[in-house]
């Protein structure tokens, strides 16, 4: 409840008041599970934001967001407001502006941040990454820079990872060895970020904190809620943003010295998970961040369950002091409780360890920070009533802050995915590939074409071969049918000389057989002649006789052979 130029904070034996000049001076809300930490959260930041301070917080359980939503009364309220002196009819319940935000996708405005923004460094010491495997991931920065190359998304930082290790032999000279051993390592890590939101997260619009730095129409600020109820159980991511938004505030904000009332009030709910594990080189840049920060009018609060959560040198920094009840079953809590009870400034006669483990709810040990800056004695007191709800609001609250903030939906809401390493070197993998697959193609062509180009000589020397064979197929079927045809017309010849023989011999036996015929007819006729002569003369004889008789003698007969022998030409 704010006051002046204070926020009414609690009441003991004296009310205690934050004072607004010495908010940015930091803080600290402490104490276990159920003791009223969220109370006396939404009481510090409904204060702020009546003051006109915005203020940024997480929502791990999902009920700070009902800030958002004007309280009710309530019998156990009713009967704790007359302790700080306010009649139940006289508290006014008033709901507060505020917006929600989400880092995983879910309801709220979408909050991310590039990878080139978080920056190697941040990045590499909550991945909780070795000197060596640090010193790949600066490489690998410093490459993207070179090459033009952004590093919005997860998917980019793969990628160049990826292109760094293809490329170690040429990169190495110019910006040193990179292990194929640290690459692989930090894409591990990377891949666990990944399932833990990081693809979420990391990403464009870049969150622009400006409009966290916003005030209502009334004037009074922005109740920037993070919705963490599930981010919670990513730890990691939790702790990077958180981390890296306090980093931002740091390097963004300009000096204001010590102003009225801080310029931004960040409550780091959850505190521990920053600091589990937390490199000490990392631990000594929170600690020149919240000493430096101040300067910037930014006031940091830590909310966790023990101050031996945070570190000494951080916790040396908060000089606003909400601690709630503490349990001391081990000896460990109870040194914690004898620490935490040590910070505060002594009250005489008052034994705060032993206070510190009878405070019931909404009790706390308070000291805050006076006009002078000097830490006030510890009061031990009952935390007011914030104004707004204190469980989680209504279906038709939520509804009406989604609406109210629909103009930064519509800002954050779409993702941009532009042109950077990754869409840069998957470009260049395929260009690579369709050169190396066009190559591919122009060496199985060119083997293609030199096993034709094999083939077709190997066919043309078989063709020539054939050619061959056949020329001399046909060379020895010409002289096949030409000796063929020698044989034929010599058989032919043969034939007709054996013909012309035959008719020869054929001739001349017939001409033989015909002159013997023609002899023996010659003879014949000769004989038939001789007969006939003979028979002629023998008639002639005859007649001879017949005419001169045996009177001519011996001298008649030879008269007579000698004209016989004259007139047929015998020798008789």
């Amino acid at each position: 409840m704010l006051l002046e130029n204070r926020i009414w904070m609690a009441k003991g034996e004296e009310s205690c008041y934050l004072l607004l000049n010495q908010a940015n001076r930091h803080g600290i809300i402490a104490g276990a599970s159920g003791t009223g930490k969220t109370v006396t959260l939404k009481v510090m930041a409904e204060g702020f934001s009546q003051a006109g301070v915005p203020v940024f917080m997480a929502d791990v359980k999902g009920d700070v967001v009902g800030m958002a939503q004007e309280g009710a009364m309530s019998d156990g309220l009713a009967k704790r407001l007359p302790f700080f002196g306010i009649e139940p009819d006289e508290f006014t319940f008033r709901s507060n502006p505020v917006r929600v935000w989400d880092m995983l996708g879910d309801a709220g405005i979408p909050v991310r941040v590039t990878i080139s923004d978080m920056g190697p460094t941040l990045l590499a010491r909550l991945l909780g990454l070795t000197e060596v495997q640090e010193g790949v991931l600066n490489i690998v920065f410093h490459v993207a820079d070179d090459q033009g190359m952004l590093l919005i998304d997860l998917k980019d930082l793969r990628a160049m990872l990826s292109f760094v290790a293809d490329n170690a032999k040429a990169i190495e000279s110019s910006y040193g060895r990179v292990s194929s051993a640290s690459v692989g390592a930090i894409q591990r890590k990377l891949l666990t970020l990944k399932d833990q939101g990081g693809d979420v997260f990391f990403g464009e619009p870049n969150l622009d904190l400006s409009d966290w730095f916003d005030c209502a129409s009334d004037g009074r600020g922005f109740i920037n809620i993070l919705n963490a109820s599930r981010l919670i159980n990513q730890p990691q991511v939790y702790a990077m943003f958180l981390l890296w938004m306090l980093s931002q505030l740091f390097e963004t904000l300009p000096e204001v010295g010590d102003p009225d009332k801080p310029r931004f009030v960040f409550f780091f709910d959850e505190a521990h998970l920053l600091f589990d594990g937390m490199p000490k080189v990392l631990v000594d840049k929170i600690v020149q961040v919240v000493k430096l920060v101040r300067s910037k009018g930014v006031g940091v609060y830590f909310i966790t369950q023990s101050p031996s959560d945070i570190p000494n040198e951080v916790l040396a920094q908060l000089s606003n002091r909400v601690q709630h009840g503490l349990r001391a079953y081990t000896p460990a809590e109870q040194k914690a409780v004898r620490a935490a009870a040590a910070s505060f400034r002594a009250r005489p006669g008052f034994d705060a360890a032993a206070a510190l483990q009878e405070l019931g709810t909404g009790e706390a040990l308070v000291s805050f920070l006076d006009e002078n800056g000097t830490p006030s004695i510890v009061e031990r007191a009952r935390v007011l009533p914030p104004q707004c709800l204190m469980a989680a609001p209504s279906p038709e609250t939520l509804e009406r802050v989604y609406t109210e903030q629909r103009d930064l939906m519509d800002a954050y809401g779409e993702v941009v995915d532009r042109e950077s390493a990754y869409e840069i070197i998957e470009e260049q993998r395929e260009a690579s590939a369709e050169e190396a697959r066009l190559a591919a193609e122009r060496a199985a062509f060119e083997k293609e074409k030199a096993e034709w180009e094999k083939q077709r000589a190997l066919e043309e020397q078989r063709a020539a071969k054939e050619a061959e064979r056949e020329a001399a197929r046909q060379a020895k079927e010409e002289e096949r049918l030409r000796i063929a045809e020698e044989k034929e017309a010599e058989r032919k010849r043969i034939a007709a000389e054996k013909e012309a023989e035959r008719l020869r011999i054929a001739a001349e036996k017939e001409a033989e057989r015909q002159r013997i015929a023609a002899e023996k007819e010659a003879e014949k006729q000769r004989i038939a002649a001789e007969k006939e002569a003979a028979k002629k003369q023998a008639e002639m004889s005859k007649l001879v006789s017949r005419f001169t008789g045996n009177i001519v003698g011996a001298l008649g007969r030879q008269a007579g052979s000698a004209i016989t022998r004259g007139l047929f030409g015998t020798k008789r």
